[in-house]
């Protein structure tokens, strides 16, 4: 039968895709942003959160600080990919969000496992000046032309019927539309942590657009359903599964990612799924990709992790980088 044999978890941020010193212009994203939530998931500005940044925040985004923060990171995701790499996988699941990639306001599934045979990644659409953005978004796709990759499909298909049976009502996808591709969070696997290819299962999470988002009980005890059907596979498989997102941006709150990273290592269930609703909105969402890792490796051992708060901003803006292996 199949083994659940290895958990990841990993921001996926463009910040990662970026060199240090790029790091310092996402300035001119920050401040322009509409949709801007404090840490308590109330619309801010950013005016206002220069009120309320850390008492440290010169320090915090001194460019010797960034540029040590920015070599801690890179190091972690290629700790990341070795240890996919030498983990020797037959499979890995990855929970993902879609941001208006795929997936939009007129079919927004709460949770949608895709089945096809492969899965396409395109290159980003030129542009007769790519800026240091582009440049990093671009990270995220395929260079120079599309790629397709492949997908466990028969696993994919055992998943849904698994997981039917286990009352989560599933949505599904066989294929990208024409001209489209996987969303940034699967592509940010496939492009940045993956060193040797491995099939995957792609499942995405609505974790960002209301009103149908799923709780954080329910992405525990969706990832508790998802080892119980891997391990009802009838095949002998090794099998892992990777959450890709997060952890608190656009503000960075530590308490937050700290407190979250200390019951991920305590397997304190019930607290994770008490989490605030309120908390993990806009690209704080993405930690219930994590919550949903954490459902299904409950028997593994969380024997590594790694935070760096990526501040990036004089206004505490930013996304909190982490990475964590179970095994």
């Amino acid at each position: 039968m199949a083994k659940l044999v290895l958990g990841i978890g990993t921001s996926h941020t463009p910040m990662l895709n970026a060199p240090a010193e790029d790091w310092p212009r996402f300035i001119e994203r920050d401040t322009k942003r509409t949709n801007l939530l404090d840490t308590d998931g109330n619309p801010t500005t950013y005016e206002a959160q220069l009120k309320r940044a850390p008492a440290d925040i010169a320090a915090q985004i001194a460019p010797e600080r960034m540029k040590a923060r920015h070599a801690s990171v890179e190091a972690a995701m290629a700790r990341l990919g070795d240890h996919l790499r030498e983990a020797r996988l037959d499979a890995l699941i990855v929970v993902g969000d879609d941001q208006d990639e795929l997936y939009h306001a007129e079919n927004m599934p709460g949770i949608l496992v895709y089945y096809g045979d492969t899965i396409r990644n395109m290159p980003m659409a030129p542009v007769a000046n790519p800026n240091w953005g582009w440049r990093a978004s671009a990270r995220w796709h395929e260079e120079a032309v599309p790629r397709d990759y492949p997908v466990a499909a028969r696993l994919a298909r055992h998943l849904i019927d698994e997981l039917i049976d286990a009352e989560f009502d599933i949505a599904t996808s066989a294929a990208v539309p024409d001209g489209a591709g996987e969303g940034h969070a699967i592509g940010f696997v496939h492009r940045r942590i993956m060193k040797d290819v491995v099939p995957i299962v792609p499942m995405c999470i609505n974790t960002y657009y209301p009103p149908n988002q799923p709780t954080p009980r329910r992405c525990y005890r969706l990832g508790r359903a998802i080892r119980a059907a891997v391990e009802s596979y009838p095949q002998d498989a090794r099998i892992g599964i990777i959450g890709s997102g997060g952890l608190s941006h656009f503000v960075v709150d530590e308490e937050l990612d700290r407190g979250l990273l200390d019951l991920l290592r305590k397997k304190d269930a019930a607290a994770i799924e008490a989490l605030p609703r309120e908390k993990l909105n806009s690209g704080s969402s993405e930690i219930r990709n994590w919550i949903c890792v954490a459902g299904a490796v409950e028997h593994l051992s969380l024997e590594w992790w790694h935070y760096e708060p990526g501040y990036r901003t004089p206004a505490g803006t930013g996304t909190g980088l982490g990475f964590a292996l179970w095994s």
